[in-house]
């Protein structure tokens, strides 16, 4: 700054707020001015006034340098990775980011960088294989969000990839398992391989690994989670009891790894456990305010952006805070997590393949920006909703129908319904609804701990037709139905959100053919 600021009326004024040049209000040594005779005798501001003033400049000047270097220290953490190397040209409009849906692919990679003690030493390096894929949709209208689980053992066919770094291209295979394309060139391959499943165009990814998990639990103060039955899994030292937790660091992270804890040990028991997780994350990062708490939103975009890998779109934080910002505007109850549609692959049951045509009806909803929650899969006030669109490339033939569920007699199935919803009685009355229609084999099991969600657990494929047909009855979401091999029949355990009436209506409830949850609704897992 120079010694003199120019003055509105073209004098100019000293440090010390006195004017020279003779300026029409230059003060002359009698204090008063040598024209302008009307104006009053004005003082020279006091010297408190000044240092405040002073200070403010500072601080404003000083908050802003730091606002500056810390978005500087977020945009150095992020690592970058091409968008799409599949060696194919797509020649796409240009996205508008105001107007158009946004997909953004998330994927978990399984290497042990920095936690070789985890796994095998060959996943030490490199990319790994993907652990977790989620595809995020954020609606034209900004109103919804819909994530697509991809079960890491589904096989589908994988176009032809090339290695930005290396320049190697690694040919199509007609059917490859689809984790395995993070290994050929990056997350790249792993957006082309998904863009052909579904006929999408994806628009940004994120990639994270395991220190991802941890330190982001850490960060939040932890993540509740409910479990119908204690866990104890060696492999993935996840160790659990029944009820309510909260996890953060290892345990979350095991939570999240784990197969053989939730289920029937497939990945699907383990994405169902992912999406409860996610779900609870979203509710306690919305209940305690955390997005208009600036310091522990800028703890958490550290500890995020230390921990992600982005395409080049998604480098900038002003860009990341746009989405970050468009997706905490998003109701709970349309927040919805589906896990794709898949059933066992032919040539080995142990793999996944898609389920037709009910997949390519998810993906097409997904193409017209259509709200997966309506019944028709179609959203009616989306302009696109009654749009036409070719099937993506690539994709399998659709199977054989399937067969028409076995009947059943109400009579012959046994169910057990254990209170723990904390309120008395509850376990009685829904008894009486189940008798009244014909489930004469009803029984009321001892009371139990209280959880915070309703959940239908069967065993066998007569009882999963029994516990969807009960699910029906009472309102249930299919969200809330799990298979377990430790019940024989049906086991209707009462939670908290159905302390009331003989209808249990959370969230918007799926249509048939697709299996999930809104993140509004709480889940145990078993």
């Amino acid at each position: 700054m120079g010694s003199r600021r120019t003055g509105g009326d073209g004098g100019a004024r000293n440090r010390d707020g006195t004017f020279q040049n003779g300026g029409a209000g230059d003060w002359n040594s009698s204090g008063q001015t040598g024209a302008g005779r009307h104006m009053r005798l004005r003082r020279a501001a006091p010297l408190w006034l000044k240092i405040v003033a002073v200070s403010l400049t500072v601080v404003l000047i000083g908050g802003l340098a730091f606002v500056g270097v810390q978005l500087w220290r977020l945009q150095s953490n992020l690592a970058t990775a091409p968008l799409n190397l599949g060696t194919e040209e797509v020649s796409e409009p240009p996205v508008d980011k105001e107007t158009d849906p946004i997909q953004i692919l998330v994927i978990g990679t399984d290497t042990r960088t920095g936690n070789s003690g985890y796994g095998s030493t060959e996943l030490a390096q490199g990319y790994g294989h993907a652990d977790v894929m989620m595809l995020v949709q954020l609606s034209a209208d900004r109103e919804r969000v819909t994530v697509i689980s991809f079960p890491r053992d589904l096989v589908v066919p994988m176009p032809a990839c090339e290695d930005p770094e290396s320049g190697t291209i690694y040919p199509a295979q007609p059917i490859a398992q689809i984790n395995s394309s993070l290994s050929f060139g990056g997350p790249g391959c792993t957006v082309a391989t998904i863009n052909q499943m579904t006929g999408l165009t994806i628009d940004h990814f994120m990639m994270a690994d395991f220190n991802a998990v941890k330190e982001l639990s850490n960060t939040l103060g932890g993540v509740q989670v409910c479990l119908n039955q204690p866990v104890r899994d060696p492999k993935s030292n996840l160790s659990l009891p029944a009820g309510v937790s909260k996890i953060k660091g290892e345990q979350a992270l095991a939570f999240l790894r784990t197969r053989h804890g939730f289920g029937d040990g497939s990945d699907l028991g383990r994405i169902r456990a992912q999406q409860s997780f996610l779900s609870s994350m979203v509710r306690k990062i919305k209940d305690n305010g955390t997005l208009s708490n600036l310091p522990e939103l800028y703890s958490i975009a550290e500890t995020v952006t230390r921990n992600l890998t982005v395409d080049e779109g998604l480098s900038k934080i002003p860009a990341l805070v746009t989405m970050a910002t468009r997706l905490s505007e998003v109701d709970l109850s349309d927040v919805t997590f589906i896990t794709v549609p898949n059933e066992p692959w032919p040539q080995n049951p142990a793999r996944l393949q898609l389920q037709q045509p009910a997949a390519n009806e998810l993906f097409k909803t997904l193409r017209q920006d259509g709200d997966v929650t309506a019944a028709d899969g179609k959203d009616d006030t989306s302009p696109t909703g009654s749009a036409s669109s070719p099937a993506p490339s690539g994709s399998p033939s659709p199977s054989e129908s399937a067969s028409e569920p076995p009947a059943f007699d109400p009579a012959t199935i046994p169910i057990e319904i254990v209170n723990a919803s904390g309120t008395s009685g509850r376990a009685a009355e829904l008894l009486e609804v189940l008798q009244s229609e014909g489930y004469t084999m009803t029984s009321i099991g001892p009371r139990a701990a209280v959880l915070p969600g309703t959940q239908l657990f069967y065993g066998g494929i007569i009882s999963e037709q029994v516990a969807l047909q009960v699910a029906s009855e009472l309102g249930i979401p299919d969200s809330q139905i799990v298979a377990s091999a430790s019940v024989s029949g049906v086991k209707l355990s009462i939670g908290q959100d159905f302390t009331e009436g003989l209808q249990l209506s959370e969230g918007n409830n799926l249509p048939p053919g697709l299996v999930g949850q809104t993140a509004d609704q709480v889940t145990c897992q078993a």
